[in-house]
């Protein structure tokens, strides 16, 4: 760890000298790509250059309990030796978070997919609900939300809505959203008040560039209708909506929300881009799976991850053991608590499983 930590000091100091180099400042490009390396380094140093003076500190502070002869001092010195040891190792385990892998994916855009599942009406009801929590809460971090697809049911439900969420650092935050959401709650259309269980089942996608999934034209079959709403009724008198289908895997998606051919067309095949990623990064997880005998944090959406009890005021996060009581709060978007508690559960996980990997290396 320590090797990796001494070489990126050196980076560190590399880049901020090739910054200030006037041939790098004439080539805006170079310097941006320095100016971002330098920048994602900085945390990093920051938090190690804290090691390394406590370090030195602690080292003072042991000589002079060897070889002091005041006891006031050795007094103080025993004292600032208790305090540096737990500083020093805070500091060692907030070096391991840093020094783990970064998911390529994190800093990426997402599409995000809600689903009705099991309880009709009432299901896609939470559905629409979920949308709306995700979406107050995409607010609140000045991200944008664009709906790419939808289907409505006549009373304010969602059967389906695919959202592209575009920010900064959107799918490090929500990645661990996807899976099963159940809702225990009396419907509005329940006459003897009896509580009914319903399932929603959430799809977190990173955004996938033409760059990251090139599709061969000749693998998609794309073909046009007219659009309809609630009840099948014609929205457009033009054959607006398209349907798109990859050959290869029978993906098919749709999408009919936009009055414009070519434009439903480019989200259709945005959409597609992202869930022929999220295919293959689940195959990359599978094959790993079978060679590390665990996988950790994959946000598999057949997974149920959360129910939402409103009877009980109670939402509980069923992988980390996580129960609330403030359901309002949570619905209208306040879901930080919840998402903060997930990062660092699955961080605590990936540093658990570097540790295993690093004693069957040394084995």
């Amino acid at each position: 760890m320590f090797e990796k930590l001494e070489w990126s000091e050196k980076r560190f100091e590399e880049l901020a000298m090739l910054m200030s180099d006037p041939k790098t400042l004439g080539n805006p490009a170079e310097f941006s790509k320095y100016a971002k390396e330098h920048s994602e380094l900085s945390k990093i140093i920051e938090i190690y250059r804290q090691y390394k003076k406590a370090t030195k500190e602690l080292g003072e502070n042991k000589t002079i309990l060897s070889d002091e002869k005041d006891e006031e001092l050795k007094e103080l010195a025993k004292d600032e030796i208790e305090r540096l040891n737990s500083a020093i190792v805070e500091i060692e385990k907030n070096l391991k978070l840093l020094l783990l892998p970064m998911d390529p994916n994190d800093e990426k855009n997402i599409l995000v997919e809600i689903r009705a599942g099991a309880g009709g009406e009432e299901a896609a009801l939470f559905a629409s609900e979920l949308f709306r929590m995700y979406s107050r809460y995409a607010e609140g971090k000045k991200w944008k939300v664009e709906v790419m697809s939808s289907s409505l049911t006549g009373i304010g439900g969602v059967k389906e809505v695919i959202a592209l969420i575009e920010g900064k650092n959107v799918y490090s935050q929500l990645k661990y959203e996807s899976g099963v959401h159940r809702v225990q709650r009396i419907p509005s259309t329940e006459g003897g008040g009896r509580i009914h269980t319903s399932t929603v089942t959430v799809a977190v996608l990173p955004e996938a560039e033409e760059v990251d999934i090139q599709i061969n034209p000749d693998e998609v079959k794309v073909d046009v209708f007219r659009s309809s709403g609630p009840g099948g009724q014609s929205v457009n008198t033009t054959d607006s909506a398209v349907r798109v289908t990859h050959i290869p895997t029978g993906m098919v998606v749709t999408c009919q929300d936009e009055k414009s051919q070519h434009k439903n067309k480019a989200k259709a095949m945005k959409i597609l881009r992202a869930r022929l990623l999220d295919r293959m990064r689940k195959e990359q997880q599978a094959e790993r799976s079978q060679q590390r005998k665990s996988q950790v944090g994959t946000g598999d959406r057949s997974e149920k991850i959360r129910t939402y009890n409103f009877p009980q005021d109670r939402i509980t996060d069923h992988r980390i053991g996580l129960t609330l009581h403030n359901l309002d709060k949570i619905l209208d978007g306040e879901i930080d608590g919840i998402i903060d508690e997930l990062i660092t559960y699955y961080q605590t996980q990936a540093l658990k499983e570097s540790f295993v990997g690093e004693n069957e290396n040394a084995q």
